[in-house]
């Protein structure tokens, strides 16, 4: 499982997909530091950049990244806020990380724009997250398949997890999220925050047509009230986290 995974399975991308950069930013950066013997010494440390989202030439938000999958994170980020109902809803998605900026086109454009985005929720997410309107607007409409995780399906995935080569590995500092069919990892996401990552995989599905109804997220983050709300939202049922739940994500 490598990071090619979150590209587009298929050679030629339909005319109703978005149209997506591939604008993969660097994921660590070299730093020199004095070590305990007073030695200087060459160490690498996870990237964070923003990235400032711009929907129809309108400035949305500025997201803070590793910018790993910027594209995906953009496209799952509209698509967890409800801003967007599905990815045929955007025509492009262009990330520039010479200015920082990620510009999205849609077809239609993106009804009562001002009155969805006035009120924003800012979340317990890693470097502060945010939703916009309610938290628990349209929870109750959600309905989740019933589904079951098996022990050794569990310890599979905790497995799988442990055995990937991550930038945690190497530089520390970031969080990983993953999405599972049963014991196989179908892509797993590094962001400075759990909540751009679950964004990243949201996104993934959505380019992919990918359902979450047979699906577990894995997230080396808590689960928070917000992380759980989208995985809701991506339909998938199961939720495993390495750190435990809050109340409200309860």
């Amino acid at each position: 499982m490598n990071d090619s995974t979150l590209a587009p399975s298929h050679p030629s991308q339909p005319l109703d997909l978005p149209r997506l950069t591939q604008a993969q930013a660097p994921l660590t950066q070299a730093v020199d530091v004095i070590n305990e013997r007073g030695e200087t010494e060459q160490v690498h440390i996870p990237a964070e950049r923003a990235l400032t989202v711009y929907v129809d030439r309108r400035e949305l938000v500025t997201l803070m990244t590793l910018g790993a999958h910027p594209e995906l994170l953009v496209l799952g980020y509209l698509r967890n806020q409800r801003l967007v109902d599905s990815v045929f809803d955007i025509e492009s998605i262009t990330v520039d990380w010479e200015v920082n900026a990620a510009a999205v086109r849609t077809r239609h454009g993106i009804a009562r724009i001002e009155q969805r985005t006035a009120s924003k929720v800012v979340t317990t997410g890693c470097g502060q997250g945010s939703v916009f309107g309610g938290l628990m607007d349209e929870v109750d409409r959600i309905e989740l398949p019933q589904a079951q995780l098996t022990q050794a399906q569990l310890y599979g995935l905790v497995n799988a997890i442990r055995l990937k080569e991550t930038t945690y590995k190497s530089a520390g500092s970031v969080h990983g999220c993953a999405l599972f069919r049963g014991e196989d990892m179908l892509v797993f996401v590094e962001d400075v925050g759990r909540h751009n990552a679950i964004d990243t995989i949201a996104g993934w599905m959505g380019l992919h047509g990918v359902a979450g109804a047979d699906k577990t997220f894995y997230t080396t983050g808590r689960l928070t009230s917000e992380m759980v709300i989208k995985s809701a939202q991506m339909g998938v049922p199961i939720v495993v986290s390495r750190s435990g739940i809050t109340q409200m994500g309860h």
